[in-house]
């Protein structure tokens, strides 16, 4: 043990005993966050246009606190970067997290004084409850890269703005600093593929022994130093490699790949981070599910996703919970978001303690046919066939296909990049299908009620995702190819890589 882990060893076990302790409390934990979030924001702009200062109860705060997106903020946003003071929180935020959306161009998620430990205290608490609950703080010793997007900030009405995962570099400790890659210089570098030549350059030689990035860019980084060093396995560059940190993504479908790659099993410790606030992260080895950041800050709200559009939508708290049903994750926060729509959807896998996993995005689904699918059914269907059969995937997503231009029923076209090809891909086509009867009974009714026919998969050229979100202006940072869509924006960009 070096002494950066024997120093720190005793600070891990005692986080881990303040996750026990507030974990096996966590209702508790969040009835202190709500009195706390109105009693600090009750004078805010927000707090008196709501009038916070008659709220005594979760029922009297639905009634005086509706669900929103960003747009349903957007205006109190403009009132801080127009100069104003204690406009959702009080005070004014210390920086923007710039994001991008949809719909509503760039947005700019406040981050105040008091919300900054969520983000960057979660990361570090999960790392250490790992150290705590393996003993294997090796990965303190020696070099840690996080492919993460630039540090840069720019200045807006005085506060400074950039990504969340820029902004979070910044609170890296000094003591850790030494132990950092990529250098500052680097990770200010915009173009991706320009920005992975250089990490490459920067850690071959190097003792790597955590990295830590969204799984399909970790691949790429991978590729390239086997491609560079002339060697066969990751292992071979970075013997003490020892633990990989991802989130954002479900590891299983890249998990195999990886695997092959580094050439070894790595740990791995799966978090849950947003702008909007870190929400979730592995408190175990092994388990299924993410303990849900209960005493950070965050009072969470729940909607069951078939209300999520209506006017009116029963609003759960977390005691009101029940396992297994699909909601949309709502969060009030002290950075000042309230009622606040992030557009996930969770379900919950334990409730002693509180564990969820990510099942998609109210966004991202189809059901051009009444279907409903989400992502969490695609991603298992498609992994149960693919890890019985020793089929390794690099990527894919799937949309419908409403008006076959073959003739014929309709279908859900499936966009594969596979590492190797199934010997036989009707087949394996087949019990994808069978599978995905099993995840969804909408599926199964239409499937057996001939309107529509079974999933068509395309076998998509190497390197087609990787094309696809570089044609987009995505490729690398904190950017996630879509799972699945209710349209074919994406489909009808991938048909020329069909092979």
């Amino acid at each position: 043990m070096g002494y950066k882990s024997f120093l720190v060893k005793p600070f891990a076990k005692k986080i881990a005993r303040d996750i026990d302790k507030w974990s096996s409390q966590a209702v508790e934990a969040q009835n202190k966050v709500f009195d706390y979030l109105i009693k600090n924001a009750s004078h805010t702009t927000f707090g008196k246009d709501h009038q916070f200062d008659k709220i005594k109860s979760y029922d009297a705060f639905k009634n005086q606190i509706p669900i929103r997106d960003y747009e349903g903020l957007k205006g109190y946003i403009e009132k801080i970067k127009n100069g104003e003071s204690d406009v959702l929180w009080k005070g004014r935020p210390k920086y923007f997290a710039k994001t991008s959306g949809t719909t509503s161009g760039v947005k700019y998620i406040p981050l105040t004084k008091e919300s900054i430990p969520n983000h960057f205290g979660t990361a570090r608490n999960a790392l250490f409850n790992y150290f705590a609950r393996t003993g294997k703080g090796e990965f303190l010793d020696g070099k840690m890269i996080f492919l993460s997007g630039s540090p840069e900030m720019i200045d807006v009405a005085g506060i400074k703005t950039g990504r969340l995962s820029g902004i979070v570099n910044h609170q890296v400790p000094s003591w850790l600093r030494t132990n950092q890659l990529p250098s500052y210089p680097t990770n200010c570098i915009e173009e991706w593929e320009e920005k992975l030549e250089k990490i490459v350059e920067e850690t071959l030689g190097q003792d790597m022994r955590l990295i830590s990035g969204i799984p399909p860019w970790v691949q790429m980084y991978y590729e390239r130093l086997l491609e560079v060093s002339g060697k066969k396995y990751v292992k071979e560059l970075f013997p003490n490699y020892s633990t990989f940190v991802y989130g954002g993504v479900n590891f299983e479908p890249y998990r195999a790949k990886l695997e092959e790659l580094v050439g070894k099993k790595i740990d791995s410790v799966e978090t849950y981070p947003a702008s909007e606030g870190f929400i979730a992260f592995q408190d175990a080895q092994p388990h299924e599910g993410l303990l849900l950041n209960a005493n950070s800050g965050i009072f969470y709200e729940f909607i069951p996703t078939d209300e999520i559009h209506n006017e009116n939508p029963t609003r759960l708290s977390l005691g009101e919970i029940e396992l297994g049903v699909n909601y949309a994750i709502i969060l009030n926060t002290n950075a000042g978001l309230w009622g606040y729509n992030i557009g996930d959807t969770i379900e919950f896998v334990s409730k002693n303690p509180y564990r969820l996993r990510v099942t998609g995005r109210i966004k991202h689904f189809i059901s051009a046919f009444g279907e409903h699918v989400i992502g969490k059914e695609v991603e298992e269907s498609l992994l149960s066939v693919a890890n019985a059969q020793g089929v390794k995937i690099v990527e894919f997503t799937v949309a419908p296909q409403v008006n076959p231009p073959e003739g014929g029923l309709p279908y859900h076209e499936w966009f594969i990049e596979f590492d190797e090809v199934p010997n036989n891909l009707l087949a394996f086509s087949e019990e994808v299908d069978k599978a995905m009867v099993t995840q969804n009974i909408y599926y199964e009714d239409l499937i057996s009620g001939s309107i529509l026919q079974p999933l068509k998969i395309r076998n998509m050229q190497r390197d087609t995702f990787r094309n696809y979100m570089k044609s987009q202006g995505k490729l690398g940072g904190q950017n996630k190819v879509p799972r699945l869509s209710n349209d074919r924006k994406i489909a009808d960009q991938l048909e020329q890589y069909i092979l």
